[in-house]
């Protein structure tokens, strides 16, 4: 699931330059593992001295850089592996299984990650006057694809603004537009367009997919959600399906497991309690499916979290 392909030798050299540029702004900030959020909006970055075990995450509309290091994602059937000579995409919240695959306390992993503005994308993709994508082209919500210069150099540009916060307000706003639209002009761009595009099959259903997402403790009528996407309930299945990897009652399902699993760490609940708070009426089903995930059932897998 990943393109390759090898740049001329100057603009390697320059690639590895800009690499390493940005491989000493994440050190240099991430004194400790784990993430760390940055005065500059969206941009956060992330360092890891070890492999880890597969986690399960809720990946947001992001740009994902490691400049050190690899990490795989399992999203439903389909794997994607990323690391310094790729960047990751993702268009809408997707339940991944992420596990980093390259790291050691020398050569940490090392990755900058962007929040993506789907508005920002929209105006910019109507500025640029892009055509938008075929009405049946539906795309997964990830890709990934070779690292080029020109969203490298976009990217750094961002991160080194955190050496000289004065200019956070009045250069990040431009720095962002500047990576929006190298991403847009770029391979992953109809990935990004086919969201952006108001009355797309892909938008509507991205719209579904954020529904369920902030109702997830709600029964799911698909007949309902049809209706709001306004959308056929054969056609959204087809395209939640394309977009997602799953189905919508998959897709329910993944968050909800996700979302009792935090709960479960941060406010030590009980399984019974979780199950109720994310939606399930049976506590005996959450644990099946839960242990189905998670591979143990929910008190031991939580015991050997913490």
């Amino acid at each position: 699931m990943i393109t390759s392909g090898f740049p001329p030798p100057a603009e390697a050299a320059a690639l590895d330059a800009a690499r390493q540029a940005l491989a000493d702004i994440i050190e240099r900030y991430c004194t400790e593992d784990g993430p760390v959020a940055t005065p500059v909006p969206g941009l956060s970055l992330f360092r890891a001295s070890s492999t880890s075990t597969p986690i399960c995450a809720v990946y947001r509309s992001v740009l994902a850089v490691a400049v050190q290091g690899s990490k795989r994602l399992v999203l439903a059937d389909e794997q994607f592996q990323y690391d310094s000579r790729h960047y990751l995409i993702t268009s809408v919240d997707l339940p991944v299984m992420g596990q980093i695959t390259e790291a050691t306390p020398d050569k940490p992993y090392l990755c900058a990650v962007f929040d993506m503005d789907a508005h920002k994308i929209a105006e910019l993709a109507s500025t640029l006057q892009l055509a938008p994508p075929s009405p049946g082209n539906g795309q997964l919500g990830l890709g990934v694809s070779a690292l080029t210069l020109p969203v490298m150099d976009a990217l750094l540009r961002l991160a080194r603004l955190l050496d000289a916060p004065r200019d956070i307000p009045v250069l990040a706003p431009l720095h962002e537009r500047e990576l929006l639209y190298r991403l847009l002009t770029g391979e992953q761009g109809l990935r990004l367009r086919a969201i952006a595009a108001a009355d797309s099959q892909s938008h509507r259903t991205a719209r579904a997919v954020a529904w369920i997402k902030e109702n997830f403790d709600q029964p799911l009528s698909i007949e309902a959600l049809a209706d709001a996407a306004n959308m056929s309930k054969s056609t959204l299945h087809q395209h939640f399906k394309a977009l997602t990897a799953m189905s919508p009652l998959q897709y329910q399902k993944q968050i909800r497991l996700q979302e009792a699993r935090k709960l479960m760490l941060l406010e030590s609940l009980d399984a019974a309690s979780v199950a109720r708070r994310v939606g399930y009426e049976s506590p005996s089903q959450f644990s099946r499916e839960y242990r189905r995930l998670f591979g143990a059932p929910p008190l031991r897998d939580v015991a050997r979290m913490r």
